[in-house]
């Protein structure tokens, strides 16, 4: 029986009136995808529910929070002790000091860690302590990353930016993009090119890139970034807000043993509440104020609510076995969306790694942003009407990533591979 949005479509009608769009985030909008947004009402383990009582099989997880699924009781436990104590106090407390123990003993990178709010916070806040550590203006980004909505990185980003084809931002002023360098992923050479005239305080990279889609890291290229950018005297900061404990416990750092000056964290630190974080050498992060001259602050920094999540979250993923559960589901999604898509005699390619995936609309392979714009956009948009229709909860973009949780099961995962087949053979 086909669903009904009457709910959702009434809600997107009052949302439109009172925010821009309907929508706080852009590519929740669903524009991309040619559909209106479905408002969900309630999760549970992997599964939503939307305003009008439809089911869906979550791939999204909040954009890669939700590790552990939808209402996690333990997570939920350790809100509930946290909040029967206070929300925020604007001062220090002992839960904030067990996160960076916990934080700092899974990354050895992060000699000091500080606590934000969101994943544009922790590399906002980055590239101003490179710039201030180092005397230096220029930093190198590389096309298609996205790092948040920063003015200086608001160029030639990817994710919500692609998806809606705007190439920056209206409202960033020229002079806070002039020192961006933009050079493509997986080039180490264009790199090493652009960091020649000794002036670059930084380079910020997705070490697994997840806003032009899951790109990874070709052989050697993190190790090349690692000795060009110690060469140049410029500080390495490595963006897992999205792979940080996503793909590793350690995340991308530990995963591939390369070691960055610099690295933020975000949205499973958080326990699938806002918190983020950045941290690493301690020479460097003492150039913090109070320590040092380069200010940042947060009023709910650290708070105690985000911090006893994300403690607890951490605690969840040390478990023996967690990541390879991980693994074999992420495998077990890859083989089925491969079967699906070689039924169906589409050209398409899948990049994986462990639990987050993107399904590319093109022969491929997809090695950077140039490669990721050959995607069949209008395909992949048919893809998702489909999934949605069939109950499966897909990214709305075919530049983003999808995510499993521990909540996932080989039924769900068959779910969606059936869901996936029966969406390429019969386009919408």
């Amino acid at each position: 029986m086909p669903r009904t949005y009457a709910a959702s479509k009434a809600l997107f009608e009052r949302a439109q009136r009172v925010i821009p769009g309907g929508v706080n985030s852009p590519v929740r909008a669903c524009r991309s995808v040619g559909a209106d947004p479905v408002f969900i009402a309630q999760g549970d383990g992997p599964i939503v529910t939307d305003a009008d009582g439809n089911t869906y099989i979550d791939m999204i997880g909040s954009w890669g929070p939700l590790i552990l699924g939808h209402s996690n009781a333990e997570i939920l436990d350790a809100i509930k002790e946290a909040m029967g104590m206070g929300t925020s106090f604007g001062a220090p407390t002992e839960v904030e000091v067990r996160f960076a123990e916990a934080v700092t003993a899974a990354m050895p990178v992060m000699d000091m860690v500080r606590a934000v709010s969101s994943g544009t916070e922790a590399t906002m806040s980055a590239l101003r302590l490179a710039r201030g550590a180092t005397g230096r203006d220029k930093i190198i980004k590389m096309d298609g990353g996205y790092h948040g909505h920063t003015d200086c990185l608001l160029v030639a980003a990817g994710s919500g930016a692609a998806t809606l084809g705007i190439p920056g931002s209206a409202g960033v002023p020229a002079g806070a993009a002039k020192d961006t360098i933009v050079v493509p992923y997986n080039d180490a050479a264009a790199v090493e090119q652009a960091l020649a005239g000794g002036d670059v305080a930084a380079v910020i990279v997705e070490p697994i890139a997840g806003n032009m889609g899951t790109v990874p890291p070709a052989p050697g290229y993190l190790e090349a970034l690692r000795a060009a950018t110690a060469k140049h005297g410029t500080i390495l900061i490595f963006d897992e807000v999205m792979t940080g404990f996503r793909v590793a416990y350690g995340g991308a750092t530990a995963r591939f043993g390369v070691t960055p000056d610099l690295v933020c964290v975000g949205k499973i630190v958080g326990g699938g509440l806002p918190a983020a974080a950045f941290g690493g050498r301690g020479d460097i992060m003492r150039h913090l104020a109070p320590l040092g001259g380069v200010y940042q602050a947060g009023t709910l920094s650290g708070n105690p609510l985000a911090m006893a999540a994300g403690l607890r979250a951490l605690e969840i993923l040390r478990r023996p076995g967690t990541y390879e559960r991980l693994e074999q589901l992420g495998a077990r999604l890859e083989a089925g969306l491969l079967a699906a898509a070689k039924a169906a005699g589409h050209d398409f390619c899948i990049n994986r790694i462990g639990s987050m995936l993107t399904m590319f609309f093109t022969a491929g392979p997809v090695t950077d942003y140039a490669t990721a714009k050959r995607a069949d956009t209008a395909l992949f948009a048919s893809f998702f009407r489909g999934m949605r229709e069939r109950g499966i909860f897909w990214a709305p973009s075919q530049f983003e990533a999808v995510f499993l949780s521990l909540a996932h099961s080989e039924n769900e995962i068959d779910e969606i591979c059936a869901a996936a087949q029966a969406s390429l053979a019969s386009p919408k």
